[in-house]
């Protein structure tokens, strides 16, 4: 494993051929939106990628995230660093890929199907309400990859305590009216889509982006970082 990937914490659960990290405060950011150099923000990505290489991964894909329930279907015709437009979601079954969404409080969302399929999602609560997992689960099916054989992993991100929203986004993610301020905790609601969903399993990471600012990035505390949830397919 490489000094970087070394600071990252892995995810649990995965079968033979597929990883996972959440990248760390330790790592650095790898947004480009911080008050920093851009060159040190892309020799991060660099050393990301030579990282993966050691597991034969020779393509990562990310995006310009826009809190949407945009899902792209990568093939294997290709190599290096993609960046998309617009886009919130990735899913593959190219040996020799990883998927990379950046999160500072939403919740890096990584789906995998145990014969080889994966996908990394970027929920925060607009997201989360445009149905953003059920896309990608979707787009896994379309593969061949049914849902009630996908796992989910909902990695750290802003926890219930320490997230209140607005009436509108309160009513917006539970579907029902609300009239004050309260608290959101986004992965239980994406929990409950994935029970629905009747994927094999859900796995909830203990880590929040707020509670927790020595591992993470939290936008709510001030942060301009931006961490990684990332899934791949060994080469």
């Amino acid at each position: 494993m490489s000094a970087l990937l070394s600071l990252a914490e892995p995810v649990p659960g995965l079968p033979a051929g597929l990883r996972g990290w959440t990248t760390t405060r330790a790592m650095g950011s790898f947004g480009f939106g911080a008050a920093e150099p851009v060159s040190a923000v892309f020799d991060r990505w660099t050393a990301l990628q030579d990282g993966l290489a050691g597991y034969g991964i020779e393509r990562l894909a990310c995006g310009h995230q826009i809190h949407g329930a945009g899902v792209v279907t990568h093939g294997g015709a290709w190599r290096g660093w993609l960046r998309g437009q617009s886009v919130d979601g990735h899913v593959t079954a190219a040996r020799g890929t990883a998927l990379a969404v950046t999160v500072a409080d939403c919740t890096p969302v990584l789906v995998w199907h145990p014969g080889g399929a994966i996908a990394a999602l970027h929920a925060g609560w607009r997201g989360t309400a445009a149905r953003i997992l059920q896309a990608g689960v979707s787009a896994l099916a379309a593969l061949g990859f049914p849902a009630e054989e996908c796992e989910v992993w909902l990695g750290p991100s802003i926890c219930g305590g320490c997230y209140e929203v607005g009436p509108e986004v309160l009513t917006a993610m539970h579907g029902t009216p609300f009239s004050e301020k309260g608290y959101l905790d986004v992965r239980a609601v994406l929990a409950g889509q994935a029970a629905g969903l009747r994927v094999a399993r859900v796995t909830v990471a203990d880590g929040c982006s707020r509670c927790h600012a020595d591992r993470y990035f939290s936008h709510r505390g001030g942060d301009t970082g931006r961490m990684l949830g990332i899934v791949a397919l060994d080469g």
